[in-house]
């Protein structure tokens, strides 16, 4: 699972087309349900708290928050109901995961999101309008801090298109199971899902294409994850790269000396407000 990139305009109103689910999508996710699941309880100490909360039938999105490469296997394995979700696209260009995640319910997104996500963001509109389960990071990606970062807009954008509720999900003690770059899972080890109580989002049925909406709604997601797991919040996107005050500084001097000043190219007022296309990334 990964977060959608949302570059909808403010403008729209209506709702995309839905894309048929690729018959590759899943298709062994109900025998996997029945083999790999009560396999995964049994390697692995793993406690569920809310499970009352995954809505017995019609569709959700569960958003869950995201540190180890094994929290896409421990989710489904847990919750009572079959899940879709999002993985990133460069799962299909290694050989021994090319067929098997499309094959057990990941939808292969590009993350350079804009058109090349346009797919998968339709594919998980049919997945909600079937009435499934729909699971995707709003992180993004894995933290490398063990904090939670900044969510990204496409999981509300999805829940208010479609008028699915939102579950979010906190995940504990997937990082001792599976640390960063570590190319087995501990077995035995420890785990918690909490799952939280679903967010009706109908409240924002007339705010399609509102995208203060989708930033509003997905804070309040990532407020609810926080209360689950008691992770310190982080403002940044996960993986975003910070920038050295060191070199921050040291390119600020030089910027400031008379030769400096020579050689920068000035821009005016005109250059700075010519109309550029507006891509928004959370």
């Amino acid at each position: 699972m990964t977060a959608l990139v949302d570059t909808a305009s403010a403008a729209p109103k209506t709702v995309a087309p839905t894309r048929p689910l690729p018959n590759n999508i899943g298709r062994l996710q109900p025998l996997a349900r029945k083999i790999v699941g009560p396999l995964f309880r049994a390697l692995f100490d793993v406690t569920v708290e809310g499970i009352e909360n995954v809505p017995k039938s019609g569709p959700a999105v569960m958003c869950p928050n995201h540190l180890s490469v094994i929290d896409s296997f421990v989710l489904p394995a847990v919750l009572p109901r079959g899940i879709m979700y999002v993985g990133k696209a460069e799962y299909l260009d290694d050989w021994k995961t090319a067929k098997l995640f499309p094959a057990i319910g990941m939808i292969p997104i590009d993350r350079r999101g804009g058109d090349h996500a346009t797919a998968a963001l339709d594919t998980a509109r049919s997945v909600l309008a079937s009435g499934g389960l729909f699971g995707i990071y709003p992180e993004g990606t894995r933290s490398r801090s063990g904090n939670l970062h900044k969510g990204h807009t496409g999981a509300a954008r999805l829940a208010i298109e479609t008028g699915a509720p939102i579950v979010p999900v906190g995940l504990l003690g997937t990082l001792d199971i599976q640390p960063p770059d570590q190319a087995l899972p501990k077995f035995f080890t420890k785990a918690t899902v909490k799952i939280g109580k679903p967010i009706d989002v109908t409240r924002y049925s007339d705010r399609i294409g509102d995208r203060a909406v989708y930033r509003e709604l997905i804070d309040e997601v990532m407020f609810e994850i926080q209360a689950l797991t008691g992770q310190e919040y982080d403002h940044t996107y996960a993986g975003a790269k910070k920038a050295d005050p060191a070199k921050t500084a040291t390119a600020a001097v030089a910027a400031s000396t008379p030769a400096a000043e020579a050689t920068i190219k000035r821009k005016s007022s005109a250059d700075v407000l010519k109309t550029r296309p507006l891509v928004l990334t959370s």
